[in-house]
């Protein structure tokens, strides 16, 4: 049996990295392609160190470009790597909303290879992502879709989609259990910050509903601003070329380059809370006992807004503000798995 896995972002790395382990357990050939969508060393080649990935046995190259430019080049090139592979894969697997997810759903539909698709199911019902749509269309494609919550389950028999649907439970909670530990053992603190524990916010922006519009962008920051302790912002590429001039930055707000994946889980570890437009940091903090702000108006991963240990405050400087005094109530959200692990459940499920 052989799986072909379409990878080429952080998250994707990080999910790609348990089911690949699961992958090779059960004695089955993974063919990785990368597509090269995240390029710069601090957001690709540290986490497939770190994660102990294998490195992709295709590189696509494509790098970045608008939205078009990036899934045309892309699609370009994964049909002619996806149409050369001898054997065809028997499933051609995908991970999350990217660019990459979108492309991969595509090409492979188009070549009638089986598609599976991990983290199936997440809507924010906000058709103005691009996250949303590449969500959305790959959903429609895939014969195997496998949902890391009830919610996600629910969303997709919504939309018609009930044949293929597994509630696997969630790579990434699975990821976090694996490496939090270790994250603080190989990447102590003290290496991160001079700052103790719990005297420091985390914060990310990388969102292009964030980042392509300097009114949210620069709303944003003055919250971070208003926040009474220093709030470290390892800076996307995306959100670094925004920042030409016009945009304030606070005095408190410490810029750093992107950090990898065991430096975040320990900076996440010891954060007072975690502000951020991402999707995984919002689970990981959550589920680390660290209360998160989701600077986005709405999220897909309801199940953490539960005793308000997740608020959605937007890009408003004053909610901002005020949600970072406002503590949670009750435990602790968390997925509950079952007894299988969610990438043993993922393979055995692609081995039919």
């Amino acid at each position: 049996m052989r799986v072909c896995s379409i990878v080429g972002a952080r998250p994707q790395f990080i999910k790609a990295a348990m089911v690949s382990r699961a992958l090779v357990d059960a004695g089955i050939e993974e063919v990785l392609i990368h597509t090269g969508q995240h390029y710069d060393d601090n957001l690709n080649r540290i986490f497939f160190e770190e994660l102990r990935l294998p490195p992709p046995q295709i590189h696509l190259g494509v790098g970045s470009g608008t939205h078009a430019e990036q899934t045309g080049l892309m699609m370009i090139r994964l049909e002619a790597a996806l149409r050369n592979m001898k054997p065809a894969p028997d499933w051609v697997l995908i991970y999350g909303d990217t660019n990459s997810t979108l492309v991969g759903a595509l090409v492979a539909s188009k070549l009638k290879l089986p598609l599976a698709h991990v983290e199936a199911g997440l809507r924010s019902f906000n058709r103005t992502m691009p996250e949303e749509i590449n969500r959305v269309v790959a959903d429609h494609l895939s014969q195997l879709l496998f949902a890391p919550t009830p919610t996600a389950v629910e969303n997709l028999r919504r939309e018609g989609i009930t044949r293929g649907v597994h509630l696997t439970g969630d790579v990434m909670q699975e990821a976090v259990w694996c490496y939090a530990r270790r994250a603080q053992q190989q990447v102590p603190l003290t290496h991160l910050t001079g700052h103790a524990p719990g005297q420091y916010y985390l914060a990310t922006v990388h969102r292009a509903e964030n980042t392509d519009n300097p009114v949210r962008l620069q709303g944003i920051f003055e919250g971070l601003g208003r926040l009474e302790l220093p709030v470290i912002l390892p800076l996307h590429p995306r959100t670094r070329a925004r920042l030409d001039g016009s945009i304030r930055i606070p005095a408190n707000v410490e810029l750093r380059k992107p950090v990898g994946y065991l430096a975040m889980l320990t900076l996440v570890q010891h954060a007072r809370a975690v502000l951020t437009d991402s999707g995984g940091l919002q689970k990981e903090a959550v589920w680390l006992g660290v209360p998160c702000i989701t600077l986005r108006d709405e999220t897909e991963w309801i199940e953490t807004l539960e005793g308000g240990w997740n608020q959605l405050v937007g890009a408003d400087p004053e909610r901002i503000a005020a949600a970072a005094h406002r503590q949670p109530t009750g435990p602790a959200p968390t997925l509950k798995n079952g007894a299988e692990a969610p990438s043993q459940h993922i393979v055995r499920l692609l081995q039919g």
